[in-house]
């Protein structure tokens, strides 16, 4: 199951509006939060467990925000409480599979079966740091730009731009290590 969204253009201050109408039960502004938000929860998830567990936690994400909404402080804090979820459930999720991988992860590290250039490139991205491993993910498999990011997770453009770089330079030490291999 592969999960494609849309990409929205994100107004602080319209999201605060959305987040307040939600918390007061309008499920068409928790919708709307849902489409402005779930690239960035799917690529903090995915930067951390394998890729059907980060589909299937990214219902899971927005089902405990839904269900927490009520008790959010402030509208503004919506993003990072999100993300927190977010992480928290990735973590959650190893301590409850103890920490196993699909079937065709293993395969992929083996050699086999489809895409296994794709899995043993996001295995080289999970073993970087996560500040960026998570911009890597939210940038090469979200698609998402570096403005976007930067508004999405809080992280000023300049942060974002040099973990970008900084975790690209990473990310080829690493293939080229692993294509000598």
């Amino acid at each position: 199951m592969m999960i494609q969204l849309e990409t929205v253009a994100i107004d602080a201050t319209e999201d605060d509006d959305l987040v307040r109408a939600a918390a007061e039960g309008d499920r068409r502004a928790f919708g709307e939060l849902y489409v402005r938000h779930a690239r960035m929860v799917h690529g903090i998830l995915l930067a951390r467990v394998p890729r059907e567990a980060a589909e299937d936690l990214l219902h899971d994400v927005f089902v405990a925000a839904l269900e927490r909404l009520g008790g959010l402080r402030s509208a503004r804090a919506f993003r990072g409480w999100l993300l927190a979820i977010a992480r928290n459930r990735a973590t959650d999720y190893f301590r409850t599979n103890g920490g196993s991988e699909p079937l065709e992860n293993t395969e992929a590290r083996r050699g086999h079966g489809p895409g296994v250039e794709a899995f043993l490139i996001l295995d080289q991205i999970r073993s970087l740091p996560e500040a960026y491993r998570e911009t890597l993910i939210l940038r090469l498999v979200e698609g998402m730009t570096g403005p976007e990011i930067a508004r999405q997770t809080g992280l000023t453009p300049d942060s974002v731009r040099v973990n970008l770089c900084r975790g690209m330079k990473m990310l080829r030490r690493l293939l080229g290590s692993a294509e000598k291999k």
